[in-house]
């Protein structure tokens, strides 16, 4: 087992708080109560259909901020927003970072931090690629980045965050420079009426393709329900978990409970 403990609680969507020893980091905070609509510009949005469940207690003394992305109401709200400033850094994209200002930091593709744990060690923290839609979409979907977390005790290797993405080449070179051994997926094969089939995050055949050429022992589903821009319903997820043989290795995770990970 690690020696330094890890937990995660899926409190919505994309949000997760992640507990690895006493370092508390919070992902994606989209904090706001669900039955708003939010624009998300080009004519495109989205209503939120379900509630984040935590007490609010449980984000206290949060150090970290992961945004993969600040332009989304998905990924950050107005409740999110008036979150960040309690954090001590919040690690996002370079653009994100010039519009956020103040404790926000932002990281390239392959570009790393570090952070303080216990007893003198440290978490590495890597920023990796992300394609937040089809190719060429970049100027209509912005930047996004994932995340990898590394640090000493990892029996299984580095925590893996994939970031809003579809499967593309940066997927692959994820995999070829790191050993995964959790990988938090991006799921809800996003869509809109206005863009027709085109997508903008995992599907199950994608999130499929993804734990096989990471080799992950785990793989935790998140970002798949709550919003009705989501067209890809956990069950269609699971099954494509189960055709592939991978189901065993995945653990989805019931809202507003505390999980400990293996890593």
């Amino acid at each position: 087992m690690s020696s330094i403990p890890c937990y995660i609680t899926l409190l919505g969507t994309a949000t997760v708080l992640l507990e690895i020893g006493s370092l508390k980091i919070l992902t994606d905070p989209a904090l706001d109560p669900a039955g708003e609509y939010y624009s998300f510009g080009f004519g495109l949005g989205s209503t939120k259909t379900l509630s984040p469940i935590f007490a609010p207690e449980i984000l206290n003394n949060t150090e970290i901020v992961l945004l993969s992305h600040d332009h989304h109401d998905d990924n950050l709200d107005k409740a999110g927003r008036a979150f960040l400033p309690k954090v001590k850094r919040v690690l996002t994209t370079t653009s994100g970072a010039n519009r956020l200002g103040n404790n926000a930091e932002g990281l390239k593709p392959w570009q790393s931090t570090e952070v303080a744990l216990e007893n003198g060690k440290k978490l590495k923290i890597t920023a990796t690629p992300a394609r937040h839609g089809p190719p060429l979409s970049l100027p209509l979907v912005g930047q996004v980045i994932g995340f990898i977390l590394e640090w000493e005790g990892q029996n299984n290797g580095a925590l893996y965050i994939s970031g809003d993405t579809v499967w593309f080449s940066g997927i692959a070179e994820v995999a070829k420079r790191f050993k995964v051994g959790t990988a938090l997926l991006h799921l809800g094969g996003v869509g809109f009426t206005l863009s027709g089939p085109l997508r903008y995050t995992f599907n199950g055949k994608e999130a499929v393709q993804t734990t096989q050429v990471l080799g992950a022992k785990t793989v935790i589903p998140i970002h798949y329900e709550g919003w009705t821009h989501f067209r890809e319903p956990k069950k269609e997820a699971q099954q494509a978990f189960a055709q592939a043989g991978l189901s065993e290795r995945v653990k989805w995770l019931t809202l507003g409970t505390r999980h400990k990970l293996e890593v």
